[in-house]
Order: C-alpha cells, then structure tokens, then sequence
C-alpha cells in the first residue's frame, strides 16, 4: 500500500484505513491509487473501510487534487470514465461496511455511500460538498444517494452542500447505525465477522443480484460524470468555490 492508506487482514475480514489525519485524511492521487489496489487485490470476505482519527475522510486535497483553484487547472483526463477507486469498489462482490468515525464530506461521503452498510460514530458527519466547489458529485453520489434516501432528500442534499450529524443521518436512513465513539471500530468488525462467517460465494453472488436489481450502469454514468467534471473544472465558479475555502470568506458565484 502506501504511508497514507494502512490495509491489514483480521481472519477474513480486510480493515482499509485512511491515514493522513493531519489532512482530515483528505484524498490525494497516490491515496486514489492505493485505495483502488487495496480493493481490487484484497483475498478478504468483508472490508471495514474507515479512517484515522479525527476523521472518516475530508474528501480530495483541495490543494493537489484542484490545484488550489489556479486557472487553468483540472485533472489530467484522457478519456471520460469512472474514478478508478469508485470503478474498484462499485464493482467489487466484496462486501464493504464503513466505519464513519468523523467527517465524511466530498468523496468522503462518495466512500461512504459505496459501502454496503454504514456504522457511524455519533461524531460522523455528511456532506455532499462539491456543489459547493462549483462541481458535479462523483457517480456514486448520483447512483446511490437516492437509493438510500429517495430522490427529495438526496436532492436536497447534492444542491445545497449541507453537512448532517449522525443523528439526522440515521433518521433519514443513510446510516444504519450509529454507535459511541469508542465502540465504532467493535460494531463494525463484529458486523463483517459475521457476514465473513457465511458461505462466501453466497455472499458474493447477493451482492452481484443487488447490483443487477438496482444499480445504474456504473460505467456509463462515471463517462457522463467525467466529462462534467472536465467542463466545470474550467469554469469561474469553480475556482472561486475552492479559492473561497481556502480564505475561508463565503464564496461569489456569478455563473461562469
């Protein structure tokens, strides 16, 4: 793996940990990389993903990953598709539970809603931030917040940018459960324990009929999603929203 990504195997359960708490555990291409390496090379039954203390995960450094809001700055894309990392987890027949021990913002929440069960901390928080940035939410965010919340909620939620507590987050059903602090990291393992437990072809063979019965066609909707994101990234907006974050001044958005 790397410095910023911790894996390690408990019997059949593989525990994928996010570790740059300085950054809030904030993402960076070479976390990316090592979280879809993680997912896609893992021999476990059931992943536990959560992050370092204080933090589940902040979402994309806004410094390397949007360039500080610089002109001219986007990701280099060569073609329109999925996020690799969303690609591995999307389509992984491992089940995931995330252990929410913080802020879930941004991709943090993108991860979040990937996983098949949730477990917070009552500390967790939510926030599908990127509209806030200027900026479409990954596929995920589009795919499977609706699923969980139906459309109003996740509407609300992906145009205004707001961030939830855990409580509100069980009350609206996009957690299933939500647990002291300290008994975060125990819920969640004793959960994947016991779905390791079962036959794991089984298990794998649920999770790809889920997918069957009610998933978009992740691909197809990454490409669309890419493509936005190559727009945006471009446009004022954008970088006054990042810009306005990193001054910490409420941003001017003028539609351009």
């Amino acid at each position: 793996m790397s410095d910023e990504l911790h894996y390690e195997l408990d019997g059949h359960v593989g525990i994928i940990t996010i570790n740059r708490p300085e950054a809030r555990n904030a993402l960076t291409w070479s976390t990316y990389a090592a979280l879809e390496e993680a997912v896609l090379s893992t021999t476990a039954r059931c992943l536990v993903i959560t992050g370092a203390d204080p933090a589940f995960c902040s979402g994309d450094d806004v410094k390397q990953v949007m360039g500080g809001g610089a002109e001219g700055h986007a990701p280099a894309v060569h073609a329109p598709r999925l996020t690799p990392a969303a690609d591995a987890l999307l389509h992984t027949d491992v089940p995931v539970v995330a252990a929410v021990n913080g802020a879930a913002v941004g991709w943090g929440m993108e991860l979040s809603v990937m996983a098949d069960l949730r477990v917070a901390s009552e500390r967790a928080r939510f926030g599908e931030l990127f509209v806030l940035r200027g900026l479409v939410s990954d596929a995920p965010g589009l795919g499977r917040l609706a699923q969980l919340l139906g459309r109003e909620k996740a509407s609300e939620l992906l145009f205004t940018g707001d961030v939830i507590g855990a409580a509100e987050a069980l009350r609206i059903g996009l957690v299933g459960r939500v647990v002291p602090h300290d008994e975060l990291m125990p819920t969640a393992l004793g959960l994947a324990r016991r779905i390791a437990a079962n036959p794991p072809l089984a298990v794998q063979a649920i999770k790809r009929g889920l997918r069957r019965a009610l998933d978009p066609d992740w691909n197809e909707l990454g490409e669309w999603v890419s493509a936005r994101l190559t727009e945006l990234f471009q446009t004022a907006d954008h970088r006054e929203g990042v810009r306005a974050f990193l001054e910490k001044r409420a941003p001017n958005f003028t539609g351009r």
